[in-house]
C-alpha cells in the first residue's frame, strides 16, 4: 500500500431511501441474504488460513520476482478451485524494480570521520548511484518547508521525515514520493527519509510517483538514527555534515499479471462492480498486513459469493491487483484497458481493501449523495450484527488502487477499518508478519465487506454515473486533492 488508510468502493447518486430488488421466492430479503453471508465466512472463512499458507509457501509477494509470479498463479489457483470458471490473467508490462547494495555514510566537511548508518534504498532509485552532498534538514518535507529552503536545497541532499514530527491540526502529510519529487524540483542530488517509527525500524517503498526510475538516489534510516543524525548536525553547525550513498539496483521490464475472476451479473450483466485489493508486497517481510489481509478477504469474499451461489443483479469483477507498492501499475493498466475499450462507463462501484481490517463502517469518498445508503446498509448489517458501528465518513484519499478510477471520475466507496499502533509500526518493514494479523479482525473484514458488496450489486437502481471531465476536476479540488496530483504530475487539467 502507498499509505492510504481509507480504502474504496463506489458510488453516486440522489438517495433518499435504497431501493433493491423486489422480494421474490427466487431473491431473498437483503437482511435474510446478509444472515446467509454471516453464517458462512463465520463457520467456513479461509481469509486467515490461506494467507498464512501463502506466506509460508510463498514468502514476500514482490512483483517481477519469482515470488511475485509465484503469488499471481497461487491466487488464480485459489479462485478456480472455489468454483470460478472465468478466472484470468491480465498482463501488464511493468519497470520491475529490486534493491541490490546500499550504504550511507555521513562524514563533517573536510573530515575522515566517517559514520557508517544502517540503510535501505527505496524504489525506484537509479540503479547505480554514488553521489556526496551536504546535508540540509527539510523536516517534514511539506511544500512549505522545502518553499523555506528554496535557495539552499540545490546540489545538497535533502533530510525528510517520512511521517509529521510533532504534527499541527489541519496538517496533511505527503506520501514520500511525493516528498521526493519536491527535493528533485528544488535541485537535490539526493533524499534521505527518516522513519519516525522508533525500535530500529527500517521502512522500505516508493519514492517515485511514476513507478519509473528516479534521476536521484533515495533511502530510508531509522527514528533512532535520525534522531542521532540531526544531533550530530547541531553539533557540527560550524563545519556542516556530508553524506556517501552508494548503492546498486535492479531495473528492468517484465510482464506482471492482475487476477481476475468475474460472477456475471443476473440482470445488469454490463454493470460491473470491481471489488479487488493488491496481491503484491514489498521485500523485507511477507507483507501479511499490506496487503494479505485485504487481498486474502477479495479471496475469501469471492470464495463466499460461489458457496452461497449468490447472483446479484449486476457484474463483479475481484481483482487482485499487482503492482501496487511501484507505483499503482495493475490499476492503472486495467483503467487503461477499460478506457481502450470504451468501457470504463460500465463500472458502476468500485471497493478497494488496502489494508482494511475490522471494519466500523463506510467512507462516502467526498459523495454527500450516496450517505443515505450507506446508512441504510449499515443499518441492515447491524440487524445481523448488533457489533456494526455503522459509522460514516465523508473524504476521498489517494495513493492506492481505488486512484486510477477515481480520477477517471468513477465514484468510489470505502470500508472504514483500523488496526492497533503495534501492527501501524510494521508497515513496509520487515515486521510484517502473520503473527500480526488478528483473525477474528479479518473475518470482519471479509463479512461485512461481502454484505455492502452485494447490497451495491443487488439494487435495483443506480442513478449515477461516472463524473465528466469537469466535474471529476472540481470533485478532485473540493476534496483537496490538487496538490498532491499536481506533485505527482497526475493534474492533467490547464488552469
Amino acid at each position: 500500500m502507498r499509505r492510504s488508510f481509507t480504502l474504496a468502493f463506489v458510488v453516486a447518486a440522489t438517495f433518499g431511501s435504497v431501493a433493491f430488488l423486489p422480494v421474490n421466492p427466487l431473491r431473498p430479503s437483503l437482511e435474510k441474504v446478509f444472515e446467509r453471508i454471516n453464517q458462512e465466512v463465520m463457520q467456513h472463512g479461509q481469509a486467515y488460513e490461506t494467507l498464512a499458507d501463502a506466506s509460508t509457501r510463498i514468502g514476500h509477494r514482490l512483483t517481477g520476482s519469482p515470488n511475485g509470479a509465484k503469488a499471481e498463479e497461487y491466487a488464480f489457483n485459489l479462485l478456480r478451485s472455489y468454483g470460478f470458471k472465468d478466472v484470468r490473467y491480465d498482463s501488464f508490462e511493468v519497470e520491475s524494480w529490486m534493491r541490490d547494495t546500499c550504504t550511507l555514510s555521513i562524514v563533517p566537511n573536510k573530515s575522515d570521520n566517517y559514520r557508517d548508518v544502517r540503510v535501505v534504498s527505496l524504489a525506484h532509485s537509479p540503479v547505480d548511484a554514488h553521489v556526496r552532498g551536504e546535508i540540509i534538514d527539510v523536516g517534514n518535507g511539506l511544500e512549505g518547508d522545502f518553499a523555506a529552503l528554496k535557495d539552499q536545497i540545490k546540489g545538497k541532499i535533502a533530510l525528510v521525515n517520512i511521517g509529521l514530527s510533532n504534527p499541527t491540526k489541519g496538517a496533511r502529510n505527503l506520501h514520500r514520493s511525493e516528498k521526493t519529487a519536491l527535493a528533485i524540483q528544488h535541485g537535490a542530488k539526493g533524499v534521505i527519509m527518516v522513519n519516525l517509527v522508533p525500535g530500529n525500524v527500517l521502512l522500505t517503498g516508493t519514492a517515485s510517483v511514476t513507478g519509473k526510475l528516479i534521476p536521484v538516489p533515495a533511502v530510508c534510516i531509522s527514528y533512532e538514527s535520525g534522531q542521532a543524525l540531526r544531533k550530530w548536525m547541531t553539533e557540527e553547525q560550524n563545519d556542516h555534515l556530508n553524506a556517501q550513498i552508494d548503492m546498486t539496483n535492479a531495473s528492468r521490464k517484465i510482464k506482471a499479471r492482475n487476477v481476475v475472476a468475474t460472477l456475471p451479473g443476473s440482470k445488469y450483466p454490463n454493470e460491473k462492480i470491481v471489488i479487488g485489493g493488491h496481491l503484491d508486497s514489498w521485500d523485507l517481510a511477507t507483507g501479511a498486513i499490506d496487503n494479505g489481509i485485504g487481498s486474502f478477504s477479495v479471496m475469501d469474499i469471492a470464495r463466499t459469493f460461489k458457496a452461497l451461489k449468490l447472483k446479484p443483479a449486476r457484474t463483479i469483477e475481484f481483482v487482485l491487483f499487482m503492482g501496487e507498492e511501484q507505483g499503482l501499475l495493475g490499476s492503472r493498466a486495467m483503467v487503461e484497458a477499460y478506457k481502450k475499450a470504451n468501457k470504463l462507463d460500465q463500472v458502476r462501484y468500485v471497493l478497494n481493501l488496502d489494508m482494511t481490517n475490522n471494519p466500523v463502517g463506510f467512507n462516502a469518498f467526498g459523495r454527500e449523495e450516496i450517505i443515505p445508503l450507506l446508512k441504510t446498509v449499515g443499518e441492515a448489517i447491524q440487524k445481523t450484527d448488533t457489533g456494526f458501528a455503522n459509522t460514516l465518513t465523508n473524504q476521498a484519499g489517494l495513493h492506492s488502487d481505488h486512484q486510477p478510477f477515481m480520477i477517471e471520475g468513477v465514484p468510489i466507496i470505502g470500508m472504514n477499518g483500523n488496526l492497533a499502533r503495534e501492527v501501524l509500526d510494521c508497515y513496509h518493514a520487515n515486521c510484517d508478519r502473520i503473527n500480526l494479523v488478528d483473525k477474528a479482525q479479518l473475518t470482519n473484514t471479509v463479512r461485512y465487506s461481502a454484505m455492502l458488496l452485494y447490497a451495491l450489486a443487488d439494487a435495483s437502481d443506480i442513478p449515477t454515473r461516472r463524473f465528466d471531465d469537469t466535474r471529476t476536476r472540481d470533485y478532485l479540488i473540493a476534496q483537496g486533492l490538487r496538490t498532491p496530483l499536481q506533485i505527482a504530475n497526475e493534474w492533467r487539467w490547464k488552469e
